[in-house]
């Protein structure tokens, strides 16, 4: 050794990694902003064919919203990408005004010291980042008080996101 340099390992090439584990879980598509699903899966289009408003997301078939439902669509820096024609009307905003705005500035975790996976930005985050687990926590609109709302966050996509319904 020269100079007191350690000598450091050699690279070595890694085998490959057996592929991930199929999901259990059928996955369907609904819109992003009606929550309605298609009848027939179309990939020639990402646009909603019942509105024409909102793309058409991803998640599992006993998570997915339905029509009428109210929900947002998250990413994983916790910013609003979507909001439905239901969540407008209950959180008092308008999805042009929400997009690109913090979670927080709709909504907050009603319980201000939940821990682990009841807390929102924990839940959003796992979500976000592709977790197909669902985690339930309370919610209510920022700049509300009194009102409370139970949320089911789970993984959407693509691009991996966050979809939280509120129930």
């Amino acid at each position: 050794m020269d100079g007191g340099l350690k000598r450091r390992a050699r690279l070595a090439l890694v085998p490959n990694l057996p592929p991930a584990p199929a999901r259990s879980e059928p996955r369907v598509q609904f819109c992003g902003h009606c929550g309605r699903r298609p009848a027939t899966p179309d990939h020639s289009s990402r646009v909603c064919p019942s509105c024409s408003l909102g793309l058409l997301l991803e998640a599992r078939a006993d998570a997915a919203p339905g029509p009428g439902d109210a929900f947002l669509v998250l990413d994983s820096s916790l910013s609003v990408c979507a909001v439905s024609d239901t969540a407008e009307r209950l959180l008092a905003t308008v999805e042009t005004d929400a997009v690109n705005r913090h979670v927080t500035q709709l909504i907050v975790p009603a319980d201000a010291e939940a821990q682990g996976p009841s807390n929102l930005a924990v839940a959003i985050t796992w979500a976000a980042r592709g977790d197909d687990a669902t985690r339930t926590v309370v919610v209510r609109p920022a700049n509300t008080f009194g009102v409370r709302m139970s949320a089911r966050i789970t993984s959407c996509g693509p691009p991996s996101a966050a979809l939280v319904v509120f129930t």
